[in-house]
């Protein structure tokens, strides 16, 4: 299609395309006049627009995001959100595949905008990566770690592997996988994941590791602790 065939939206607004550069203003502004693009992320001022969803991809996010539901349906003071879109400065607004994060009232980091978005960093963001591994690697990784996502998972699903990031005073590391196969989060206590039985799919195990984290004392500790911080 040459450029004098690319249709024209409402207003003569130009449509997104990948490899754009753009501010959040002009980004939102193109992304708000195409109501039939479902995902769009700006990266470091450049565009991404991903293609249609595959199967493989949508049943590992489905997975994931059931994992980390459960969690908060066991954690008050705890949300989450599937492919939220999250402003992070005038050159940054991805929308991460999963979101959790500590309600502001609660004492989290993110706020939300008198417009509904997410402003500033999630405590805790996901990514399933099939196509975008290099993306969301490379400057995905560096944008959630320079503005203070506490805890980055990609689930590299054609390396059938788990990478998990912790943010630390030097910048993100690469937690090692525990001798038990599970992963424990640092932030959300009692968020465990078992790896083999994710990628097996075996969602009896990955709920009973996860009960089982539920259970711990710092699990109920940190239920507290997010109580407490609401009534103050």
């Amino acid at each position: 299609m040459s450029i004098a065939e690319i249709p024209k939206l409402s207003n003569s607004v130009p449509p997104l395309q990948p490899g754009d550069r753009l501010h959040r203003a002009e980004f939102e502004r193109r992304y708000n006049a195409m109501p039939d693009c479902k995902k769009a992320e700006l990266i470091e001022g450049v565009v991404y627009v991903p293609s249609a969803t595959r199967l493989r991809h949508g049943q590992n996010h489905g997975l994931l995001m059931g994992l980390i539901a459960n969690y908060v349906i066991a954690t008050p003071g705890a949300e989450c959100a599937d492919n939220v879109t999250n402003r992070l400065d005038n050159d940054n607004e991805p929308q991460p595949d999963v979101a959790l994060f500590i309600e502001p009232e609660c004492g989290g980091q993110t706020r939300v905008s008198e417009d509904g978005y997410l402003t500033g960093p999630i405590e805790f963001v996901a990514e399933v990566s099939v196509s975008s591994v290099s993306l969301d690697r490379g400057p995905k990784l560096r944008t959630y770690e320079r503005h203070g996502v506490r805890e980055y998972l990609i689930w590299r699903v054609d390396d059938t592997l788990f990478e998990w990031y912790v943010l630390r005073d030097e910048g993100f590391q690469l937690q090692p996988l525990s001798d038990d196969g599970i992963y424990r989060s640092e932030v959300f206590p009692g968020l465990w994941l078992n790896v083999a039985a994710m990628l097996q799919r075996d969602g009896k195990l990955v709920m009973k590791v996860l009960n089982d984290g539920l259970a711990t004392p710092e699990h109920a500790t940190f239920v507290a602790q997010l109580a407490n911080r609401r009534k103050s």
